[in-house]
């Protein structure tokens, strides 16, 4: 995505794009649990992760657990990024993974485990996307969002 790159001394307030993804994969597990939890858990689960979700949108990715997790035991381990990203793509997506949990939550809490089953599916995909391949669905549609802005 060279839309979301900058140089490192451009743009100090960059994100290492290696941070979401790290996150994503964290997300990915903490989903995958919540779908084999019995319900009573998942739930409890799934508004935890529903929290981390509105942490990331309210005070931007790089100031969520898992943000301070890779700053601190991840990123000394690793070279240097070769550039930052804009840190407002993977906060927009922080809310589409709100949404999806959220919308697990509240079908939990009702009884509609298949809907809040599905949710949790979506997310999980969207996770693992970010996690394996780099493709943050959540970037996409912040980009095509400001494409279409743009436009008109």
């Amino acid at each position: 995505m060279s839309d979301l790159s900058v140089e490192p001394t451009t743009r100090p307030s960059g994100i290492d794009p290696r941070g979401p993804r790290f996150t994503a994969s964290v997300t990915a597990v903490v989903l995958a649990v919540v779908l084999v939890l019995p319900e009573t858990p998942a739930t409890v689960l799934i508004g935890a992760q529903a929290l981390l979700f509105a942490t990331g949108v309210l005070l931007g990715v790089q100031r969520t657990p898992t943000g301070l997790a890779f700053r601190t035991f991840v990123r000394p381990r690793l070279s240097a990024p070769t550039a930052l990203e804009d840190p407002a793509p993977p906060r927009f997506a922080q809310g589409v993974g709100l949404v999806f949990a959220a919308v697990a939550l509240g079908a939990y809490l009702a009884g509609a485990l298949v809907v809040a089953q599905v949710a949790v599916g979506f997310a999980l995909v969207a996770a693992l996307l970010n996690a394996v391949f780099g493709l943050c669905l959540g970037c996409e549609m912040y980009l095509l969002g400001l494409r279409a802005l743009r436009r008109a």
